[in-house]
């Protein structure tokens, strides 16, 4: 490298050109280094929450409420689609009652407990032989069970010896029933 003279007032000034002490920069860049594939562990599966204490905290059966229309009154059903119903209230206006059916296979008489946010009962139940097999209970028109079927907050449940407890929604179908029938 050749020092560069520059004439400053009189005086004579050494310079040094800065450039030439750095290397010039490499134009290729560094490889990146390419990440070793690690094996990852499964997302760990969340467990099933805890059966809750309260049964108007457990979660609402799988379904949708549907009504038909009658000549003596209306039938609403639950299930997962019209055509399997898990339970119906059936309305028989001529002899002012209500029917429950819990569908079902049952051999002999049993019990059927209806739970809501005010009230428990539990009613016999009687094994038929209709289209669906079933365990039927019937009330009074005007009982208030159906009332507190009709207004409970959230849910009610439906218990039934060998049958899953079916906690079902008080939709508009169950009031229109009961309606119906008085």
């Amino acid at each position: 490298m050749k020092p560069i003279y520059v004439h400053l007032g009189g005086a004579l000034a050494l310079s040094f050109t800065i450039a030439a002490c750095v290397p010039a920069p490499d134009s290729t860049p560094a490889p990146t280094p390419t990440p070793s594939p690690t094996a990852t562990a499964p997302a760990p599966q969340r467990p099933a929450p805890p059966a809750s204490e309260n049964w108007i905290d457990r979660p609402q059966t799988a379904g949708d409420w549907s009504y038909r229309a009658g000549a003596d009154g209306g039938v609403a059903m639950f299930g997962a689609n019209a055509d399997k119903p898990v339970f119906a209230i059936d309305c028989d206006r001529g002899a002012a009652r209500v029917t429950l059916s819990r569908i079902g296979s049952a051999a002999a008489p049993a019990t059927m407990t209806i739970r809501t946010e005010t009230t428990d009962r539990t009613l016999a139940a009687t094994p038929a032989a209709r289209e669906l097999q079933s365990l039927m209970a019937t009330l009074a028109a005007n009982d208030p069970l159906l009332d507190a079927m009709a207004v409970t907050r959230g849910r009610f449940a439906v218990e039934t010896p060998g049958l899953s407890t079916l906690y079902l929604p008080p939709w508009a179908e169950v009031s229109r029933v009961i309606e119906d029938c008085r």
